[in-house]
């Protein structure tokens, strides 16, 4: 009876601990939480009244996904991507971007071409609006067209591959990006969709590493301001 009290406890923590970093994971992906800044185990365990052991295992989490940087005697940080690391994370990009392009074109049913639309239009409104809000959240739906893809495929490794690179891509964007924007245009999106939708898989293919070419040509250098990290969670 007490293995399996200890154990319902562990499973319990382990669930916090993936609520808190599915938190922390939003807040740096839609740029709230900047390059750098500090997370620290005993300021998260606070903020979500949890231990400091459930907050250790919520940034573990996110250092194994590659978005933050634990550093010995100083504690935990969002990761800050240098150049040559930005530039490996679009070519990977293109290597499974391109493989998921041609086993989504086989899988795509009429009721998936709908619900693409229906993000394409998402974008379009979200991209009309203005704010900080409004760009967090047009960026998420930008990604959220690439995961759309990836999903259709149906290859639970790749989705996994790509859920890091979307996330790792908003990331260099937050430190590189020259516009402050996703520069993940609708346009794209919606030739790679008509491509897809005319069964012309190596035009779909080539849309798709020019869309990612025009991604990474909109990164340079720049510095950020970052949010505390109670103020980037309370927003």
């Amino acid at each position: 009876m007490k293995n399996l009290k200890t154990s319902n406890q562990h499973a319990d923590q382990e669930d916090r601990a993936k609520v808190i970093r599915d938190s922390l994971r939003d807040a740096i992906v839609d740029r709230r939480l900047s390059p750098g800044a500090k997370l620290s185990e005993a300021e998260v365990g606070a903020l979500y009244d949890v231990s400091r052991t459930v907050a250790r295992s919520a940034l573990q989490m996110l250092t194994f996904e590659g978005l933050v940087t634990s550093e010995r005697n100083k504690g935990a940080f969002v990761s800050n991507p240098s150049p040559e690391e930005a530039r490996q994370i679009f070519t990977s990009r293109r290597l499974i971007e391109t493989g998921i392009i041609q086993t989504a074109a086989e899988r795509m049913t009429a009721e998936d071409f709908v619900a693409f639309r229906q993000q394409l239009e998402k974008e379009s409104l979200l991209k009309a609006n203005r704010g900080a809000q409004a760009r967090r959240e047009e960026i998420k739906a930008s990604g959220d067209f690439h995961l759309m893809l990836a999903d259709v495929a149906g290859n639970k490794i790749l989705k996994k591959f790509m859920d890091e690179l979307v996330a790792r891509s908003s990331l260099v964007i937050a430190l590189y990006g020259r516009t402050g924007t996703s520069s993940c245009g609708n346009d794209d999106h919606s030739d790679i969709l008509d491509a897809l939708e005319a069964g012309d898989i190596l035009r779909a293919t080539e849309l798709t590493l020019h869309h990612i070419d025009h991604i990474e040509a909109d990164l340079d250098l720049r510095s950020t301001d970052s949010l505390s990290l109670k103020e980037a969670l309370l927003r």
